[in-house]
């Protein structure tokens, strides 16, 4: 309904005063004490206890060498948390005025005048209490008290009659990581970890809205617009509904009553734009405005903007003659999965900034990924990261907060839980990024094949408690609550993760599938071409960090693998062990540290490029690829592609390579090579393809096929090869006995496929990297321009490693043929640029 009168009116008091008004008090100033010691230090808000006492300089750097085992005695303390802030007569003078905690962590009982106001024991939850009669014009005091979460989870364990495996960290709804991981530390955090505010508001406020798709259609989007208000008087209210792009608006004039009350608005947009993922088209999205007025009055009473993007998404499980598909298909189309598992990027979370957020999603951008799943055993991200998501067409599968455990069933935790997930899928379950919400990480899995029955000595009765206690979390109280929440189209539930475990054959053949036969295993590389499954969610291999990650928490004395510091940084048990019996297989034992960091990478990447093109290479099968793990927490080595301080590994620019989106891939069987096309384009790829074998030393082919020989002009009719749209195959088979009479250990396969716009190209060596004959390079590197470089080589270098001070560089660890162009862009201008090669290795 289009009037111009009341949309001029919407934009004249988009800038004047609102009735609803927000104050943060986090830039009030805030002091902290232990609450034994009444030694009372400056706070910042938002922050937790240990960051807190390291800007005052009463501990050490917790992530410095070991410091962490001696940092151990604060998880046992209480601490409390002060500020005085001053409210104003016109401030006092709202009719509603409200206390909001977007996050407390997480035993922390308030006090606000020297009232108790509020209770927490939920660090997922945020609260909001009204206090317009406990305020005082003028001077106020704000004290929070935290509990040790450690001492509290204890002491609700000893209520059970059993011990339930990770001991207090289940009982207590936290961060779950920060009770330490295979990867991560121990620093058990408290403190007012998110924003805390006043909110004034008169008359009436906007609540809450979202929207649900009734329909979607080339020429049609039918959209439905739940608002929820809160209002002080019954009476009428105008509510006007705005989209700049679609250019039409809506008035409506309802009468609210009293209290909470909820609208429906029907709305239609012509033509939609659709959203889709990095890689098969625009992220097409609607900003929609909603602002609520009094009736006849030039007053805005509260104002909020939702963005939303059209698509459609499904999860496809269907019986076939192999077992049951798993893969999502949006907006109509199947679209494999290429990404990996999103952790918290740090132990102390407000340092977590929105800058990080942002160059963390450009970087799975960047590498060709369009989907990342947010891991059980961290958090509910911020906002910022599932807008960038959003944006950048990354989907993401929400885990909720459960990982690697059995948990409670009782009432009070029950209630926690349900609160928990109404709240954070009703903050999220407006972005079209949100693909699937799991109940937890490895919780059937670990009951039924990691011998806790055993190992705890469960009687039949206690073990037919904790999985009824199971049952009343993930297959009741979260999908019910998912139900009451969420029409059918958002809601995609998938109970745990994975649905079977890795040493079952069923694991292979329906849901998704966490491999571990390699690491844990200690299985081949190789075993990743056999233990292929429908969607393979969690695998990978651990990667040291760069050195100069080492050298920020290591002393120069203590950068080699025995030191006190290397180790503390390594909490797999047997994590060094495992990357050097893996290395003596595949690769050179350098005895120099760097190198050793260096080649523990290309090993990484090694083992992560035989999965990922295994995976892909068995498409439509296979229909995902989520290695483990994105990110770290603090400087660790471990599984992931990029450390904490943001460098990036041999293991992330391998990534970016095997998810391009049409690949070229090679592996073999007992009498033949293979050479598979995969492509994930709406569209075919088509082009000639050329098989040559090179020398390590010359850039002139020893052996040579072409298909399609024609000299007739670039014409798509003449053309051998095609890599059908969303499909991967079969292009050729080379049988082995041809390349019987050549040196194997210094020659090599390139396969090129000279499509219309782009040569898409790849290797296979023929043996491992530890035997490959190689020859010393010259490389030589030239400047285009400030922030691009070419590169070349007289003989092959292999996994040439670039490196210069806070540089990232758009490809690394590449190999350089002989006599072949490389192009690299750099971040930013350098003047020096070190360069390694798997040669150079000592």
């Amino acid at each position: 309904m289009k009037k111009p009168f009341l949309l001029l009116l919407f934009f004249a008091f988009t800038t004047v005063f609102s009735q609803t008004q927000i104050r943060s008090l986090s830039e009030e100033k805030w002091e902290f004490s232990q609450s034994d010691a009444n030694n009372w230090l400056p706070a910042e808000i938002p922050s937790v206890v240990h960051l807190d006492l390291y800007k005052n300089g009463q501990i050490p750097d917790p992530f410095y060498s070991d410091n962490e085992k001696q940092l151990q005695w604060i998880e046992e303390k209480d601490w409390i948390y002060s500020t005085t802030f001053s409210v104003s007569r016109e401030e006092l003078e709202n009719q509603n005025i409200e206390l909001i905690f977007e996050g407390l962590d997480t035993y922390a009982e308030v006090f606000l005048n020297g009232k108790p106001i509020l209770k927490s024991e939920n660090m997922f939850i945020a609260h909001q209490v009204d206090v317009k009669k406990i305020l005082n014009q003028g001077q106020n005091t704000l004290v929070v008290r935290f509990e040790s979460a450690v001492r509290k989870g204890k002491e609700k364990a000893a209520n059970l009659p059993y011990k339930l495996p990770e001991g207090e960290r289940v009982f207590t709804r936290k961060a779950q990581y920060q009770f330490g991981w295979d990867w991560g530390p121990r620093f058990v955090t408290c403190g007012i970890w998110k924003d805390v505010k006043l909110r004034f508001w008169n008359h009436a406020r906007i609540e809450n809205i979202k929207y649900e798709q009734i329909s979607l259609h080339k020429d049609l989007a039918e959209l439905e617009f739940t608002i929820d208000f809160y209002v002080e008087k019954t009476g009428e209210y105008v509510v006007l509904f705005y989209n700049d792009e679609v250019g039409v608006y809506d008035e409506l004039t309802v009468r609210l009553t009293k209290g909470k009350n909820s609208i429906v608005n029907p709305y239609e947009i012509k033509n939609p734009k659709l959203w889709w993922t990095n890689g098969l088209g625009e992220q097409n999205r609607y900003e929609f405005n909603i602002a609520l007025f009094q009736p006849k009055k030039t007053e805005k009473l509260d104002t909020k903007t939702i963005t939303i993007g059209l698509r459609t998404i499904e999860l496809v499980q269907e019986k076939d003659e192999l077992g049951t598909s798993f893969y999502f298909k949006l907006n109509g189309v199947p679209v494999f999965m290429k990404g990996t598992n999103y952790i918290p990027s740090d132990s102390f979370l407000p340092r977590v900034n929105d800058s990080i957020y942002k160059q963390t999603i450009q970087a799975a951008v960047d590498a060709n990924m369009n989907m990342l799943r947010v891991w059980g055993g961290g958090i509910y991200e911020n906002d910022t990261f599932y807008e960038e998501c959003d944006k950048n067409g990354i989907l993401v599968w929400q885990d909720f907060m459960f990982a690697c455990a059995m948990y409670p069933g009782d009432e009070d935790f029950l209630k926690s839980v349900k609160e928990e997930v109404i709240q954070n899928v009703n903050r999220l379950q407006n972005h079209p990024s949100i693909a699937l919400w799991c109940g937890n990480n490895e919780v059937d899995e670990a009951w039924h094949n990691w011998g806790w029955q055993k190992q705890f000595g469960y009687s039949e009765q206690d073990s037919t408690q904790i999985w009824n206690d199971y049952q009343k979390v993930f297959k009741e109280l979260i999908p019910k609550t998912l139900d009451s929440l969420l029409s059918k189209e958002k809601n995609i539930y998938w109970e745990s993760s994975p649905s079977i475990g890795w040493g079952r054959k069923e694991s292979l053949v329906q849901g998704d599938s966490h491999y571990w036969g390699v690491w844990w295993g200690k299985q081949p590389f190789e075993i990743y071409r056999e233990k292929v499954g429908r969607f393979m969610s969690e695998y990978g291999f651990q990667g040291m960090p760069d050195l100069s990650t080492f050298r920020k928490i290591a002393p120069e004395n203590e950068l080699h693998l025995n030191s006190v510091s290397v180790k503390n940084h390594q909490k797999h048990p047997t994590g060094y062990q495992t990357i050097q019996e893996y290395m003596e297989r595949d690769f050179p034992i350098p005895a120099d540290f760097e190198d050793y960091i260096y080649v523990s990478q290309l090993l990484q990447a090694h083992g992560l490029q035989i999965a990922i093109e295994a995976h892909r290479q068995a498409m439509p099968y296979c229909m995902g690829t989520l290695f483990w793990q994105f990110n770290d927490c603090w400087p660790v080595t471990s599984w992931s592609a990029i450390d904490y301080y943001g460098v990036r590994k041999a293991a992330y620019y391998q990534a970016k390579r095997s998810f391009e989106p049409v690949l070229l891939s090679i592996t073999e069987d007992e009498n033949d090579i293979l050479v598979y096309g995969t492509n994930d384009l709406p569209e075919a790829e088509r082009g000639m393809l050329r098989l040559e074998l090179l020398d390590f030393e010359s850039n002139i082919a020893i052996w040579q096929e072409t298909h399609n020989m024609s000299n007739e002009p670039f014409n798509k009719q003449l053309l051998v090869f095609q890599i059908k749209e969303n499909s991967s195959n079969i292009l050729t088979r080379i049988p082995k006995k041809m390349f019987d009479t050549f040196n194997k250990n210094k020659t090599l396969l390139k396969v090129s496929l000279f499509g219309k716009e782009k040569v898409h190209t790849t290797v296979f060596y023929f043996t491992k990297p530890k035997d490959l004959a190689l020859t010393k390079p010259t490389i030589e590197l030239f400047f285009l321009d400030n922030q691009t470089i070419i590169l070349q080589s007289d003989v092959l270098a292999k996994n040439v490693f670039l490196k210069a001070n806070d540089v990232v560089f758009d490809d690394n660890y590449f190999d350089l043929l002989p006599r072949a162009w490389k192009v690299v862009k750099l971040s930013k201008p350098v003047e020096k640029i070190e360069i390694k090669s798997l040669f150079d290795v000592r």
